[in-house]
């Protein structure tokens, strides 16, 4: 009976676990084309449309943590499936409801599945492949990610244009079904070999604690820094997540380990996987507002023109796959952020007599730079995880990670506003502030060409934040990061045991 990673089957498994990670990418985006229809089919108010969307990303965000540690104790697999299992049954109720608390609802329970898919799927990399094809099946993992962002909009725009609105839900449901199959048949289970206790309040406190904090900056561009909703959740929850790390440092059995944190590689593997997530985030912000109302292309048509963005990250993915035994952890994740940058500083040269083939170009550079930077990264995170803790460890990553994003969405959000507010003519109707697109709507041509140049003006504003974050980020790799060609040995060390080649114990096997 061969082990799991000298089977052919792990590379059918890891495309199980693709096809579940895709749903969720694409889970992203397709229900922003839809929200407009949910207004009309459903009768949702403004305020409803909002937590349909902040349901899903506040349960996401507040159990990434306690969901990566209870795959760790009851087995990753099992785990896994019960999540894509919750996805699939909240897709299947969402897209029959004719109401809006129930599909709050149903939207909180995706985001609860999508919260155990995320770090799970990730967590089962090293028990599927060894060390030198772990970079490669993390760049297809990641890969499989990104395609799901862009192609929500086009089957979303598609399906609307020829179903009903429930269809952008039903279509989780075959991939689901395949996805469980394939988890269910061709995955190998894997836990903790001497599992403790579950970590009650460190799980409460985390979750209480990311949801909070995660509202507060999803609601922050839309009510105001300033409003005392959004002081008390940011406040509150970086209060909860300080008493979180108070608990775990005198817990005999904490859900995180918080050592980890002291390992340069998991460390700043995690921030510059954040800072990654934080640019992309932004770019994936202002990009289909941007081809939509001042490019004038139609949901689908924008969902094809991020496609570029997917196919750099795919390349640059595969490159830094290549690179990563002979140059290293600390060289690829400086050079992946040093093109990130160079490709949102491209973005931020964009003029309102530009035409698509820029964007596509500086799309297509920035990709490449998330790709290169992002595999090296999760790669050496994983490395620095001890067999017992893989379900935690890349709980925490992805809860930093959608953190990062969140409050990239809140940054660009803010920052976006402003520009866009102060670039307009001093008598703009008070409708045309909102939004480009309301703008647009109006119909008047000095005030579409008005608000064309003002909304391209704060998009170049947060490209060139992001593209300055992105260099900065790769700065402090550079100085801080162990020198190229020692992570992998010194992760082995610091890991005691924590690497694939150290795992043997819980090496899994496949039938066949």
């Amino acid at each position: 009976m061969p082990t799991v990673t000298s089977s052919p089957r792990r590379w059918w498994a890891l495309a199980g676990l693709v096809l579940s990670v895709l749903v969720i990418g694409l889970d992203a985006t397709v229900l922003n084309v839809a929200l407009p229809t949910l207004a009309v089919e459903i009768g949702a108010s403004t305020g409803d449309l909002q937590w349909i969307v902040a349901a899903y990303l506040v349960v996401f965000a507040s159990l990434l943590l306690p969901a990566g540690a209870l795959g760790d104790r009851f087995g990753r697999k099992r785990v896994l499936l019960a999540g894509l299992a919750a996805f699939g049954v909240a897709s299947a109720v969402a897209t029959y409801v004719d109401d809006s608390g129930w599909l709050i609802a149903m939207r909180a329970l995706m985001g609860a599945g999508a919260a155990v898919i995320m770090p799970l799927s990730t967590s089962i990399l090293p028990s599927l492949f060894p060390a030198h094809e772990r970079a490669r099946a993390i760049a297809v993992w990641t890969a499989g990610m990104a395609l799901g962002l862009p192609l929500g909009p086009i089957v979303g725009g598609y399906l609307l244009d020829h179903f009903w609105w429930g269809s952008i839900f039903l279509i989780n449901i075959p991939a689901v079904a395949l996805a469980l199959a394939a988890v269910a048949v061709l995955v190998p289970e894997s836990r903790a070999p001497a599992a403790g206790r579950v970590d009650l309040p460190g799980g409460l406190l985390s979750m209480a604690g990311l949801g909070a904090f995660v509202y507060g900056i999803i609601q922050a561009p839309e009510d105001g820094w300033g409003d005392p909703v959004v002081l008390v959740a940011v406040i509150g929850g970086l209060a909860i997540l300080a008493a979180f790390v108070l608990v775990e440092t005198r817990s005999n059995a904490p859900m995180l380990d918080l050592g980890l944190f002291r390992r340069p590689v998991f460390l700043w593997g995690s921030i510059g996987a954040t800072i990654v997530s934080l640019a992309m985030t932004g770019v994936l912000f202002v990009v289909p507002q941007y081809l939509q109302a001042v490019q004038g292309f139609d949901a689908m048509q924008t969902g094809l023109r991020v496609v570029p963005m997917v196919a750099g990250l795919m390349a640059g993915g595969l490159t830094g796959e290549r690179l990563l035994a002979r140059a290293g952890l600390r060289l690829l994740m400086t050079a992946g952020l040093v093109v990130i940058a160079a490709g949102l500083g491209m973005g931020a040269l964009t003029g309102t007599g530009d035409g698509y083939g820029w964007t596509a170009a500086w799309l297509a550079v920035s990709g490449a730079g998330v790709g290169l930077a992002m595999v090296p990264a999760m790669d050496g995170v994983l490395a620095t995880l001890p067999e017992d803790r893989t379900g935690a460890g890349s709980g925490a990553l992805q809860a930093v990670r959608q953190v990062g994003g969140a409050a990239g969405v809140a940054l660009v959000g803010s920052v976006l506003s402003a520009l866009y507010v102060a670039r307009l003519p001093a008598g703009a109707p008070e409708a045309a502030r909102d939004s480009v697109a309301v703008a647009v709507r109006l119909g008047d041509p000095a005030l579409t060409a008005a608000a064309h140049s003002a909304y391209v003006d704060g998009m170049d504003g947060v490209l060139a934040l992001c593209a300055v974050l992105s260099l900065a980020t790769a700065v402090v790799i550079a100085i801080r990061l162990r020198p190229a060609g020692k992570d992998t040995a010194a992760t082995r060390e610091e890991s005691a045991g924590g690497t694939l080649t150290a795992r043997s114990p819980d090496r899994a096997t496949i039938d066949g």
